[in-house]
């Protein structure tokens, strides 16, 4: 992989650069945030590996920058700042993972190969289809055949596990866990009864039905003809 470091510590860039390249992988690196930043815009990295404080621009300030400017290159950041409202913002900010100083170069280089292996953004389904009913995960909207349909939060999360598993039948219990999180029968319709409200908002009204009750099995959410 093509790999850019971000880091002002000498000896820490020193480090991490000579073990990713014993791993087999070219790395670039910038001892501030300007530069590192100019050299993020300009050229195709597969992971960047950035230090949270640095001189010139800091970490987040990097990280922002190129997710304005559209640069979808997975970042890792570096840092002492170790709270949770820091990670919080980091990842906010853009970042794709957050590693403590001091660490292990082990878990760095695992870090690394994981977002490597992440799908880019274009790739990842964004909206769910079955036949004319869509579900839009980053709008959090839901329409079917061009008709806007208002759910509630738990309506909304219930769809989304029935759309992810299209076509398959789903079990009271797959989402009791899945959906509501419980690991063990509550002893209530809450199921039935959300299924309900929700055939109510999706099928009332339409030609076809689209959420079926299997019986003895559970629910399945298809189009008419499969």
């Amino acid at each position: 992989m093509k790999l850019l470091l971000i880091e002002d510590d000498q000896e820490t860039a020193r480090f991490i650069i000579e073990g990713l390249r014993e791993a087999g992988h070219t790395v670039d690196h910038a001892g501030n945030g300007r530069d590192g930043l100019f050299m993020a815009a300009g050229e195709g990295y597969d992971v960047m590996v950035v230090d949270r404080m640095l001189p010139g621009l800091d970490g987040l300030g990097i990280v922002k920058t190129i997710r304005a400017a559209a640069i979808k290159t997975p970042v890792l950041f570096l840092t002492t700042l170790t709270g949770i409202d820091d990670r919080v913002e980091g990842l906010e900010a853009g970042a794709d993972d957050y590693l403590a100083k001091p660490f292990a170069f082990a878990e760095l280089l695992a870090r690394i190969n994981a977002l490597a292996r992440r799908p880019p953004i274009a790739q990842i389904e964004t909206v769910l289809r079955v036949a004319d009913l869509e579900l839009d995960l980053l709008k959090r909207n839901v329409s079917r055949a061009g008709r806007r349909i208002d759910l509630q939060p738990q309506e909304f999360k219930l769809l989304e596990y029935l759309m992810r598993h299209a076509g398959r039948v789903v079990t009271r219990t797959m989402l009791l866990e899945n959906v509501w999180e419980f690991h063990f029968d509550p002893q209530t319709n809450v199921v039935e009864t959300h299924i309900s409200r929700l055939r109510g908002k999706v099928d009332r009204g339409f030609k076809a039905e689209l959420i079926h009750t299997v019986r003895g099995a559970g629910y399945s959410i298809h189009a008419p003809d499969t």
